[in-house]
């Protein structure tokens, strides 16, 4: 075991959490994540009753958690009593404003987890009752802003425990092996958000085509776009664009965002291609650390490879 604040809070032996990628984190994958000894979510993402029943089925008996994009949710809040009916281990939510939808959380005796990219946002979540806060730096897949990880995790982890020590703290943003979650803990966080790497274990819901096209990248083929949310018609705020492998699809379109905009063609061909697994046109959607990726496991080896090599880094100093 690594024992921290993050794992006797959920019983859990190891300080990992497994992020609740929308498309990617399933029922199988989040159940295995939680038999391997850390903390396993279903990425509810823009929200899709049937889905979500599917995938709490898929996971059976074991205790994980359940995600959800924030401003989506507020389109659709029945979707958190959905989840909450399955007395998850806790509700992560990520981008947009988690006030609303708090006292249903607290009611259900649910820990509420809250994903920021700023130290102002983090100040929001905790004041709004957040017991966890997942401090998201730019290096990660998907979704964020500008801080960088290395520097956003100290200045929440100062806040924290200046203003509200109960709160717990979880490093997220390019960690994908041992050596992240070693820094993560050095960095004062009481364990981390992993993402990428378990978007390449078998476990996941990603095309074969998609992980090999990952396997083969390097964290400088990435890039962060809006362009992927121009083409699904995703109402994303300015403030966030989303990290993605970069492509020919990519590469013709970002900077022209606004002739994009028009191109239903090029709306259709980029998701026609993202049904077919082609990386060439449809992005995978994966963070820096992809550069640190190079087999695809069952997510019960990330866990063990992750964990060993964090104890000899920690053990080094």
């Amino acid at each position: 075991m690594i024992e921290t604040r993050l794992t006797k809070f959920f019983d859990i032996e190891f300080p990992i959490l497994q992020a609740p990628m929308a498309f990617a984190a399933g029922g199988a994958l989040a159940s295995a994540v939680t038999q391997a000894g850390g903390l396993g979510f279903i990425g509810g993402g823009y929200g899709d009753a049937a889905w979500l029943k599917q995938e709490f089925k898929a996971a059976g008996n074991t205790h994980i958690g359940c995600g959800f994009i924030t401003w989506s949710l507020a389109k659709q809040p029945e979707l958190l009593t959905q989840a909450l009916e399955k007395s998850p281990k806790a509700i992560f939510l990520s981008f947009g404003n988690p006030a609303p939808f708090v006292s249903e959380i607290k009611a259900a005796g649910v820990p509420l987890i809250c994903q920021v990219q700023t130290l102002k946002d983090a100040k929001h979540a905790i004041a709004s009752g957040a017991d966890i806060i997942v401090a998201q730096g730019a290096e990660a897949g998907g979704h964020g802003e500008k801080r960088a990880t290395f520097t956003l995790v100290p200045e929440v982890a100062d806040y924290i425990a200046n203003a509200a020590p109960e709160v717990l703290l979880v490093a997220a943003g390019g960690i994908a092996d041992g050596r992240g979650l070693a820094a993560g803990l050095m960095l004062g966080a009481d364990g981390v958000l992993v993402g990428s790497r378990f978007w390449a274990a078998k476990e996941a819901l990603v095309h074969p085509a998609v992980l090999k096209a990952a396997i083969g990248a390097s964290g400088d083929d990435t890039l962060r776009t809006s362009v992927i949310d121009i083409v699904r018609g995703r109402d994303w705020e300015e403030r966030y664009d989303c990290r993605v492998l970069d492509n020919r699809f990519t590469a013709e379109w970002h900077g022209n965002e606004a002739g994009l905009k028009n191109d239903k063609a090029a709306h259709e061909k980029w998701q026609q291609a993202a049904l077919d697994g082609n990386p060439a046109i449809a992005n995978g959607i994966v963070g820096e650390a992809v550069g640190l990726i190079h087999d695809i496991v069952p997510a019960k080896d990330i866990v063990r490879q992750m964990v060993e090599q964090a104890k000899t880094s920690l053990k080094r100093y």
